[in-house]
């Protein structure tokens, strides 16, 4: 039984400060239903409430750069006085189609998914942990659909440019949210609200792209008339 109460204590939580706070408990505590005892371990996964913010990540340049938009980056992370348990990253640069996947990956790697920018951009690393535990309690959480596993995707660019001013020192562990092209606004707004609960088990919400990308398309030399 105590197995598996310890099972479900936070990483953030010293053990034997949890068991201090069972010999807080009645004596009789063979005796107590494990219900009873979830309840109080359910206390200690409470946090205060992360943040959820969405970023237009912009050029990847921009994350061996010094300008308003990453100065801004590295005001926001400093602004988090709680250090997160984990972040998770739904970034426009992993498309999935008729499933929502989750990383479970340890160790993500850095994923360089761009062409034809400078050689400095390909040696950059962010080398934060994964959270397998805590995309697994997201597929848990979520009871719409079955969030499924994927242990071979890294951090994409949506990811890894702006954490990397965010928070620097890539200690937060850090899981990806797949987006289902093949589902439309609704189902994805749907999904949020069940991920809602993530917040209050220390884990910050990034949502990374931008209101337009196709950057092929755009017309660089004319500057006056915006693309339709």
């Amino acid at each position: 039984m105590f197995k598996l109460i310890f099972e479900s204590v936070p990483n953030r939580m010293n053990r034997k400060d949890f068991i201090k706070a069972l010999a807080l408990l009645p004596l009789s505590a063979a005796a107590m239903k494990l219900q009873d005892l979830r309840k109080v371990t359910d206390t200690f996964q409470n946090t205060s409430l992360m943040p959820v913010w969405f970023i237009g990540h912009g050029n990847p340049m921009n994350v061996i750069q010094d300008n308003p938009f990453t100065r801004k980056l590295m005001e926001m992370g400093k602004s988090v006085t709680e250090k997160p348990n984990a972040i998770l990253v739904v970034s426009a640069h992993w498309l999935t189609m008729r499933n929502t996947f989750v990383t479970v990956t340890p160790k993500p790697e850095t994923i360089y998914d761009f062409g034809g920018f400078p050689e400095e951009m390909y040696q950059i690393k962010y080398p934060a942990p994964g959270a397998p535990e805590m995309a697994r309690e997201v597929k848990n959480m979520v009871k719409s659909i079955e969030i499924q596993e994927d242990d071979h995707w890294g951090l994409d660019h949506g990811s890894w440019t702006v954490l990397k001013h965010m928070f620097p020192e890539a200690d937060i562990p850090v899981f990806q949210m797949s987006i289902d092209y093949s589902k439309p606004p609704q189902f994805h707004y749907d999904l949020a609200r069940e991920l809602m609960a993530l917040r209050r088990k220390g884990v910050l919400i990034i949502g990374s792209g931008n209101i337009v990308h196709n950057l092929r398309r755009a017309d660089f030399h004319n500057t006056e008339k915006p693309y339709d």
